[in-house]
């Protein structure tokens, strides 16, 4: 097979890596928020069930995660799961969600006491104090640590091939099979670029947000 018609192969499988990314992040960023405001809740029940969550999802592998959700459901239930797609969607946006609340709680309890006290002074409301005084702060604090699990999420969506998604190494794999081996290694190039970009954007908003740049 030619150059090109290998990289049009291995760029198809590409694309279903980028759907998985994008897929995961719109959904585990909002749901990392709503697991961050469980462990800090002050009913224990939430909080103690949202730790616990984070303790299981942390403390276990992402492809056994993928394993768990592909086949439990048809298991215990007797409802297998349809779309492997969908499997590996669920898994990624749940383990990355645990991720993500970590994040996000380390930058709201990196905030200074003060800061809420000042709001409070001034007569605003928790909501505004948050969203007005707290949340860019934040933005800012977790910036790198978040960068750092989003390039850890280009590379890991190369795990749902453990459940047959047609990825990038998978199809490189079939080449293998065939005994062309250097496609295997060309898949580095599509993570490797993809990365790349995202690292230039990461550092062009950490830039913005550096407002105390003289």
């Amino acid at each position: 097979m030619s150059f090109q018609q290998i990289t049009l192969d291995l760029l198809a499988g590409f694309l279903e890596n980028c759907k998985l990314f994008a897929l995961t992040l719109l959904l585990a960023l909002p749901l990392g928020l709503v697991v961050t405001l469980g462990t800090m809740c002050r009913f224990r029940p939430i909080r103690y069930l949202s730790r616990g969550f984070v303790w299981i999802i942390r403390g276990t592998p992402l492809m056994l995660q993928l394993f768990v959700v592909l086949y439990a459901p048809g298991l215990l239930f007797g409802a297998p799961v349809q779309s492997r797609m969908s499997a590996a969607l669920i898994a990624f946006v749940v383990n990355y969600a645990a991720y993500f609340s970590e994040i996000y709680r380390g930058g709201i309890e990196s905030i200074p006491r003060g800061q809420y006290e000042a709001g409070q002074v001034l007569g605003m409301t928790r909501m505004q104090i948050f969203w007005k005084v707290i949340c860019m702060q934040v933005v800012k604090r977790i910036l790198p640590p978040m960068s750092n699990e989003v390039l850890t999420l280009v590379k890991d969506t190369s795990l749902a091939r453990v459940i047959a998604i047609p990825e990038i190494i998978l199809s490189a794999e079939r080449f293998a099979g065939k005994g062309l081996i250097w496609p295997l290694f060309y898949t580095g190039a599509f993570f490797l670029l993809f990365c790349g970009v995202l690292t230039l954007l990461f550092s062009w908003m950490e830039k913005k947000l550096d407002y105390y740049r003289g």
